[in-house]
């Protein structure tokens, strides 16, 4: 396999920028040899790397990254780590009630795995903390959604509290929220610090993490040979964490949907500012509506600052130009605009993009994809619980270890085959767009 597109994601990493500097990376520049190698350290594949070391503590694992470890989408997402359905296609984000009962049960794997990583490795509570998340309504429609979300969270046993106006003003400092909807079993994430310190924490003298070293060309002779720019590896498994370049790999072709979504961070906030928005100092927000806005407030590492996501687009080319940035960056500062009136004259330092995967039928690219090669990929929209989990999966799947997790994920279809790609990008963007236009004041 020659590998035909290198990863490349719009804007700086800002959760990557606001933290300091990491030290010089560790390049590959020879040729090893290895018993298991994982490509991609982003929450899949470092999660497959724990989970190897765990089952094979003599075994010589290597993990190769483009980037580095942060830089790349498992460091610009928005930090929540979701354990209930999370459907971007449902009015409701819920499902049938034994699938969703199914997810709760892998996302909290996924979950438990992490925070596992996070004791073991010392990681603070800015890194990975239990807090919960809110689901916040800006209209009576997304009220109403709330409490059609809460009513099928109670019929499959799941707790929730709904809030009222004030109650979210409490928290978020605004008075733009009409309600909204606590659940208690998110774990919210610095999202590059957590995958930094997970990659720190896995490096011993039998786990190697190299990062800006890219795979060029995988192709198996007896055993797996993996290339650099600079050097090489051979291992007789290998594990492909890469999401949706799995493409780029030559596998699933024609299966996967690349989906980018946006997202802009303020400056630091003066502590003038930070009276004069009031509020809790951290606290996250899911919009009611799975189109609209996502916020964040966070304090620690970087200073106080708020975190704002929306918009979709998909593209197949997995390239998105500055213009489509500068584009999306004006619903970025409405948004922030009619969220948070008080703070007129505080700019964004940074906005970025960072890409999805998804397939048609909502599952995973997952399995034995040839002899001695098994993907973790394809992650729906939800990569920091559901490729933690994957991660788990394709190590365990890898080593002979049949658990009801690699079971599930073995007893579903594949990803089937999309619309050629001139109808897939029209029809994804143009369903994903009326449905950021119907979101109205969630956006």
């Amino acid at each position: 396999m020659k590998v035909t597109r290198l990863p490349k994601d719009p804007g700086p990493a800002a959760w990557n920028d606001i933290l300091p500097k990491a030290a010089a990376p560790h390049v590959l520049d020879e040729h090893v040899v290895a018993d298991w190698l994982v490509i991609g350290a982003g929450y899949a594949g470092l999660s497959a790397t724990r989970r190897l070391a765990q089952l094979h503590p003599e075994a010589r694992i290597v993990l190769l990254e483009a980037r580095r470890v942060g830089e790349g989408p498992a460091g610009r997402n928005s930090g929540f780590m979701i354990d209930l359905p999370h459907d971007l296609s449902s009015s409701d984000y819920g499902g049938e009630a034994e699938g969703d009962r199914t997810q709760i049960a892998l996302n909290r794997a996924g979950i438990d795995f992490a925070a596992e990583m996070a004791g073991e490795y010392g990681m603070s509570a800015e890194a990975f903390t239990r807090a919960g998340k809110l689901n916040a309504a800006a209209t009576a429609k997304g009220t109403q959604h709330n409490r059609d979300y809460a009513a099928h969270l109670a019929r499959i046993g799941e707790t929730s509290e709904m809030l009222d106006a004030a109650q979210m003003q409490e928290i978020t400092g605004t008075d733009y929220y009409e309600s909204g909807l606590y659940t208690p079993g998110t774990a919210m994430i610095q999202p590059a610090l957590y995958v930094r310190d997970v990659a720190a924490g896995l490096r011993s003298n039998r786990v190697s993490v190299y990062e800006n070293t890219p795979v060029t060309g995988l192709k198996r002779k007896g055993v797996w040979r993996a290339e650099t720019p600079d050097g090489s590896v051979s291992a007789p498994k290998v594990i492909l964490a890469v999401n949706g370049h799995a493409n780029s790999f030559g596998q699933f072709k024609g299966r996967l949907l690349h989906v980018f979504t946006y997202g802009s961070m303020t400056r630091a906030l003066t502590p003038e500012e930070v009276k004069r928005l009031g509020g809790h100092a951290r606290w996250g927000g899911t919009s009611a509506d799975p189109m609209g806005t996502t916020v964040r407030r966070i304090s620690g590492t970087g200073g106080d600052r708020l975190v704002v996501r929306n918009r979709f687009t998909c593209d197949p080319s997995m390239d998105v130009g500055e213009a489509r940035l500068a584009r999306v960056a004006k619903d970025h500062d409405r948004a922030f605009q009619r969220r948070f009136p008080m703070l007129a004259g505080v700019e964004m330092e940074y906005r970025w993009g960072g890409q999805l995967c998804l397939s048609r039928n909502g599952v995973a690219a997952f399995g034995v994809v040839e002899d001695g090669l098994f993907s973790a990929c394809c992650q729906n929209g939800l990569g920091t619980a559901k490729g933690t989990t994957l991660g788990m999966a394709a190590a365990d799947l890898a080593s002979g270890n049949r658990t009801w997790i690699v079971e599930h994920f073995l007893g579903q279809d594949a990803p089937v085959k999309l619309p050629p790609v001139p109808l897939t990008f029209l029809g994804a963007n143009a369903v994903m767009r009326w449905g950021e236009l119907n979101a109205g004041r969630e956006m």
